[in-house]
């Protein structure tokens, strides 16, 4: 055979039946400049329910996450452009186009070696944490856990005492009285009117164990919200009721707000969080751990010798009891 080179013509092409056309692409974007802004209520399955403006008194909207998103992750309690069908109507669809920057970010790890970041509620201005002083019995390390993320995630932390018709709240109380935050005690035949006080106006997480008492807080705040109540079992465990997170508006005639329940955690990670993000959160101690040592977990002697908050209590600008209650807290982070 010879090495004549064979030519090629247009009979020579083959068009596959189906294919679509070679129409042409743009990465251009319509910058959505009319998209309505909502709050992200709750997430299932590839859909999202938002409330316009953040306003429970509108109806509920159904949106998609549109294409130029990708998967750009949306949850509870983000602030979001919609654009579509705004109407709330059955059978219809709106598209997020826009996830606005968080202001504050409460996150979780499944174990604290997990790298895998979990974001539970975003935008949340304070973070609940609910623990009961009986059956089950109080675990001061799941609260200190939470503590720190609340703190690393710019959250304010209320600690919520729920039961205390079956036990005195004011020994585990008094543990944190020192870091200054507010510390509320419920019990199960009265109103938690001073934690509804401190709902009214805010969005606030609410986050604990399973069998805590969270359900029957959510029932009180929101009478009509229709949570399902566990049963706290033989063993001091509880089941499961909330499987996912869902903001609920609080009732207008009490000040408005929302209330996001989360599902009970039995484990919060802290994989994501520094020894510097809980001191940097208070005012008084942000500027002074800036003359700690490099890698300083500022436990104090002999971990971390030269840690600048003992000269601060040195010096009279830091009382002693409030730095041994953050010490606690900080050692979950080991």
């Amino acid at each position: 055979m010879t090495g004549r080179r064979r030519e090629y013509d247009e009979s020579d092409v083959r068009v596959r039946p189906g294919r679509r056309g070679s129409r042409p692409r743009t990465k251009q974007r319509p910058d959505h400049a009319d998209a309505a802004d909502a709050m992200i209520t709750t997430v299932d399955r590839g859909r999202w329910t938002c409330a316009p403006g953040g306003d429970a008194s509108r109806p509920p909207v159904t949106a998609m996450r549109a294409r130029e998103l990708g998967r750009t992750p949306i949850v509870v309690g983000d602030r979001v452009g919609l654009v579509g069908d705004l109407s709330g109507a059955p059978d219809t669809l709106a598209r997020i186009v826009r996830v606005h920057e968080r202001t504050t970010v409460l996150r979780r790890t499944a174990e604290d070696d997990d790298p895998f970041e979990r974001v539970v509620v975003a935008n949340a201005t304070q973070l609940v944490i609910v623990t009961a002083v009986a059956d089950p019995v109080p675990r001061s390390g799941f609260v200190d856990r939470c503590l720190v993320a609340a703190y690393a995630g710019g959250l304010s932390p209320v600690l919520c005492l729920t039961k205390a018709d079956l036990a005195d709240a004011d020994p585990f109380a008094a543990a944190y009285r020192e870091l200054e935050f507010p510390v509320v005690v419920t019990r199960r035949d009265r109103m938690p009117d001073r934690l509804a006080e401190l709902l009214a106006g805010r969005v606030s997480a609410l986050v604990g164990h399973s069998g805590v008492g969270k359900s029957t807080l959510v029932n009180a705040l929101v009478p009509d919200a229709a949570r399902a109540v566990g049963v706290v079992s033989a063993v001091g465990k509880g089941r499961h009721t909330t499987v996912a997170a869902l903001a609920l508006p609080l009732p207008e005639e009490r000040g408005g707000g929302w209330v996001v329940d989360t599902p009970g955690v039995r484990s919060f990670g802290l994989a994501h969080v520094t020894a510097d993000d809980v001191p940097a959160a208070f005012d008084d101690l942000a500027a002074a751990i800036e003359d700690c040592p490099r890698g300083c977990g500022h436990l104090g002697p002999p971990a971390d010798p030269e840690c600048a908050l003992d000269a601060l209590v040195a010096a009279s600008l830091l009382r002693p009891g409030r730095l041994d209650a953050l010490r606690r807290v900080l050692v979950a982070l080991r």
